[in-house]
């Protein structure tokens, strides 16, 4: 019997249906030739026919790279000259720990790069060294920022000539590897509710560090289970007194504790370490636990440029009070999510050219009698990868100009330079992260099996990206401090205060911005104005406008009867889509500005067409706001949808050269499904063929 051709004898329902589905089920297997050429083709032909634009890689290589891509070079042909120091696929967590020490320390002393002399005096340099060292191994990239930036930036940030004079060398050649103990298990995010106690014993001269209870032992400590023989311990400071109290608590500060002898590598009496274990990544990163029972440190080991004690016990700060000392010794600390910010942004370039480049060269189905097509030509891959591809230059250009602002805040130490990059790290760090990391699995997911192999890369980039989110700064924590310092300049703002400078649109245009949108440009569609940078900006900052004016509204109404906490945690999904909104707003100001600012025409054009895809496709994707107060008319929405898929058509006609203007080394984009067809032995070759 044909399946094809209708029963027309069978007159039983039951029957009927069950041809009915037999003839559905054959499709499956022997499909219908199309009556018609598919209209999808259609439009990729079209695309494929319009004008591509020219695109002079090494120019936008030039622009994007930065001065400090001969040190980055250095580095990787260092470790590619070495294959023991390349990190094998299936290595355990014991020989990984061991590799990584030993990598971090032929880097110092063989390859002769010292980072830590870039902490302070040259950060743009130091973060892109993290970001080459990274690209070999993330475990050594973590291992390389928790000995440079957070053991050895907490003993320059925090402490004075003498710390930096005791301690600089040993830190710098890596004889003195140390720790950073910030993390409590009961306290992560909650810094100012650490238990660990460090009690002043004026008869004595010293500090005794104490964990009170088992949720104050510090956890998840880098550098601890093993090589670790320094830490910097977070503690609040307690000091006797002459009266009824007996003590008192002047709020956490900062102390060097040794925690293994220097020449036995024991450790030292009355510290307990234990080690954390097995984790989802970074396993070449030793983590480990830390307690401490009447451990004795010298006075001097107090790092004390916020706050000093002295011998008779006596407290002196600049600082009046325990909130301003805080604030100040955790301004100090903002590098960490500045580096993640950068750093994230690398592992978004790594991966997306890795899922570009497969998608380029991989090829699925076809018109009927004609060769299969790149998976590329889909409209599903494209919109997959091309907005993706898109916002990693984004966030490139607004990771650059945050490092920008910290280095500048390192020289001149102006206080509202300092809350502006506390700010925008926070928000930058916890936006990039978190979209990088849903990135991953959707790279993964577009290179299909093969995306599997562990050899592709994508589970070890995913396992150990995902603790980005964590530490430095819980990024729904983080969120929350740029939504309340937003609420805190619209607050100045109508009291006459001065606003920073990233805020500076708020002054300037929130009146505008909260008026009712005019119903004449709402309607507006044609092409020109939709590409506007004026357009996009407005639109982004028309949103965040609104949020921030209807989320300060709805606090004062709730804090009337839930008071200030419960007022916050009824608003606290507003707040956290507020702050996403304001930093999705940078990003695009910074993206703008590097278009503009780009020499080569050429390269500017490219630049543009990623950066109007990166704009449309967020106003699409949040297109209900625009709708809902009339900002965007149903014809305007519908043709920033199309435009959108059109520039995704574009950008996927020009994303091999994007890709390859990332400029990242082979080396590093060493997946087998990311290179030519011919390299697919490589591939074949890892699972056993010859």
């Amino acid at each position: 019997m044909d399946p094809n051709q209708a029963v027309e004898d069978e007159t039983h329902p039951s029957i009927t249906a069950v041809n009915r589905r037999i003839q559905q089920l054959s499709l499956h297997l022997t499909p219908l030739a199309p009556l018609q050429p598919s209209p999808q083709l259609h439009m990729l032909t079209c695309a494929k026919a319009a004008n591509k634009l020219e695109v002079d890689k090494a120019s936008i290589q030039s622009y994007m790279r930065g001065k400090n891509r001969e040190i980055q070079e250095k580095i990787v042909e260092f470790f590619e000259s070495r294959p023991d120091l390349q990190t094998p696929v299936g290595i355990s967590m014991d020989e990984h720990r061991e590799l990584c020490m030993r990598q971090l320390v032929a880097l110092v002393r063989i390859a002769k790069i010292r980072p830590f002399r870039y902490v302070v005096d040259d950060p743009a340099k130091y973060f892109a060294i993290t970001e080459a060292v990274g690209s070999v191994d993330v475990s050594l990239g973590i291992k390389l920022g928790v000995q440079f930036s957070l053991w050895g930036g907490s003993v320059l940030n925090l402490g004075t000539k003498k710390h930096r004079d005791k301690y600089f060398e040993g830190i710098d050649d890596v004889d003195y590897p140390g720790c950073f103990a910030m993390t409590e298990l009961h306290h992560g995010s909650n810094v100012q509710g650490l238990q660990t106690t460090a009690t002043f014993d004026p008869i004595t001269d010293e500090f005794i560090i104490d964990t009170p209870n088992d949720g104050a032992i510090k956890w998840w400590i880098g550098n601890a289970a093993v090589h670790g023989k320094f830490a910097t311990v977070f503690a609040k400071l307690i000091l006797p007194t002459h009266d009824s109290t007996k003590v008192s608590d002047m709020g956490v500060h900062a102390f060097i504790v040794p925690i293994r002898n220097l020449k036995t590598h024991q450790t030292l009496p009355g510290i307990e370490i234990q080690d954390c274990g097995h984790k989802i990544g970074l396993n070449g990163v030793d983590n480990g636990a830390l307690r401490f029972c009447s451990v004795r440190i010298p006075r001097d080991n107090l790092l004390n440029r916020f706050g000093d004690v002295s011998g008779n016990g006596k407290y002196t700060s600049s600082l009046p009070t325990i909130n301003k000392r805080f604030a100040a010794m955790l301004g100090e600390l903002v590098g960490g999510r500045v580096g993640l910010a950068y750093s994230s942004v690398g592992f978004l370039k790594i991966s997306v050219t890795i899922a570009v480049r497969y998608s380029l060269l991989r090829q699925q189905f076809g018109p009927p009698k004609q060769p299969e097509v790149s998976i590329l030509d889909y409209q599903s891959q494209q919109h997959k990868l091309m907005p993706m591809l898109a916002s990693a230059y984004a966030f490139h250009f607004a990771a650059q100009n945050l490092v920008e602002k910290y280095s500048e805040m390192k020289q001149k130490h102006d206080e509202q330079l300092v809350a502006d990059v506390h700010a925008l790290s926070a928000g930058l760090k916890s936006y990039v992260t978190s979209y990088t990391a849903k990135s991953l699995s959707t790279c993964r997911e577009a290179c299909g099996g093969h995306g599997y192999a562990a050899v592709n890369r994508f589970g070890s980039l995913r396992n150990d990206h995902d603790i980005f989110q964590t530490f430095e700064g819980d990024n729904t924590v983080l969120l929350q401090q740029v939504a309340a310092d937003l609420l805190k300049q619209y607050k100045d703002k109508f009291q006459g205060g001065k606003l920073s400078v990233t805020w500076n649109y708020l002054r300037e245009s929130m009146n505008t911005y909260l008026s009712q949108p005019n119903p004449i440009i709402a309607r507006w569609e044609n092409t020109d104005h939709l590409r506007d940078p004026k357009f996009q900006l407005d639109a982004f900052r028309y949103r965040t406008s609104r949020l921030l004016q209807s989320a300060a509204a709805r606090l004062q109404k709730h804090s009337k009867t839930l008071g200030s906490f419960g007022a916050w945690n009824r608003c606290l999904n507003h707040l956290i889509t507020l702050a996403e909104s304001h930093i999705e707003s940078v990003i695009l100001a910074r993206f703008i500005e590097a278009v503009q600012k780009c020499p080569d025409a050429s390269s500017q054009a490219a630049l543009k067409l990623v950066c109007d895809l990166y704009a449309l496709d967020r106003i699409w994707n949040d297109i209900g706001t625009y709708r809902n107060v009339d900002y965007v008319a149903p014809n305007k929405a519908k043709a920033i949808h199309k435009l959108t898929e059109y520039l995704c058509f574009q950008v996927r006609n020009i994303a091999g050269e994007l890709i390859d203007a990332f400029d990242i080394p082979a080396s590093v984009t060493r997946a087998p499904i990311a290179m030519q067809s011919e390299a697919y032995s490589q591939y074949t070759h890892h699972v056993g063929f010859q």
